[in-house]
């Protein structure tokens, strides 16, 4: 009997994140992969010390990076440096990489929040009531604040931070994709209630929307996040790429749905282990 795909699985079960129970989604994704591979489980800062005995390693809800910024660089400098299939990728452009994706994704004209980091730069915001602040390694709204038109000025840009206009959006939408293919979305009706997600049916222009910035970011396997805000005008913007570890809300979609996530992901992850058997 061939051997089955060895994976390593990383993920923090007791991060707590504000209404949502991480550990439940990565307990249940879990056990449903291994009936493709053999699994192990482990804490983001054991990755260094186990990973070279898998055939892959899956980064999923492991916390914010800010929280062991240390322990991470020390595993993308050894993952790297050893050519370790890590899933997603490493080459990720998006939050993988910080906020800088904001400001190209502004230049470049994308249907984006507009996003300035330098006081020379705040003419080109929209006037709105208020403007958000945001550091550019921010994750889960750490360090967000909101400020007056007349505090943009003195904000302190050299420490590296982004400002955006405060929308008065409709709602949010998130988009799910493995590879490049849209699995499912959901959306949250009361912008009061972000946390509380429902499906969502998108439109043709909707998917046109999300598929564009996973075209941009140029992952050939991985799982991403398409976060949107529906503007007053009736256009979506992009909030956020998420192509390092997104939540995926799993709970709230019906079985088939689910199922076919899992399908596609273990699709997904089994060739980038026969693309790394092919090139060995």
């Amino acid at each position: 009997m061939p051997r089955r795909p060895r994976v390593l699985y990383v993920t923090d079960l007791a991060y707590e994140a504000r209404g949502r129970r991480y550990c439940d989604e990565d307990i249940r994704l879990a056990s449903r992969l291994r009936a493709w591979f053999d699994l192990a489980l482990c804490h983001p800062l054991d990755a260094v010390a186990l990973m070279d005995g898998f055939d892959a390693v899956v980064v999923r809800n492991s916390g914010p990076v800010l929280g062991y910024q240390e322990g991470y660089e020390a595993f993308r400098a050894r993952a790297l440096e050893r050519g370790t299939n890590v899933y997603n990728p490493l080459t990720g452009r998006a939050d993988m990489a910080g906020k800088q994706y904001l400001l190209d994704l502004t230049t470049a004209g994308y249907p984006v929040i507009p996003t300035v980091d330098r006081a020379e730069d705040l003419d080109r915001l929209p006037r709105a009531d208020a403007y958000v602040a945001k550091p550019k390694l921010g994750a889960d709204s750490i360090g967000l604040r909101f400020v007056r038109p007349e505090e943009l000025a003195g904000l302190p840009y050299a420490d590296g931070i982004l400002v955006q206009p405060r929308i008065d959006f409709t709602y949010e939408v998130s988009f799910y994709f493995v590879d490049d293919r849209l699995q499912y979305a959901l959306y949250a009706p009361d912008p009061d209630r972000r946390w509380e997600l429902v499906p969502y049916e998108p439109t043709d222009a909707d998917r046109e929307f999300a598929r564009s910035f996973i075209e941009w970011n140029g992952l050939a396997h991985g799982i991403q996040r398409v976060d949107a805000c529906r503007a007053p005008e009736g256009d979506l913007l992009l909030v956020e790429l998420e192509d390092l570890n997104p939540y995926l809300s799993l709970d709230l979609v019906d079985e088939a749905t689910r199922t076919a996530f899992v399908r596609a992901m273990a699709d997904s992850v089994n060739a980038t282990i026969d693309a790394r058997t092919a090139l060995n």
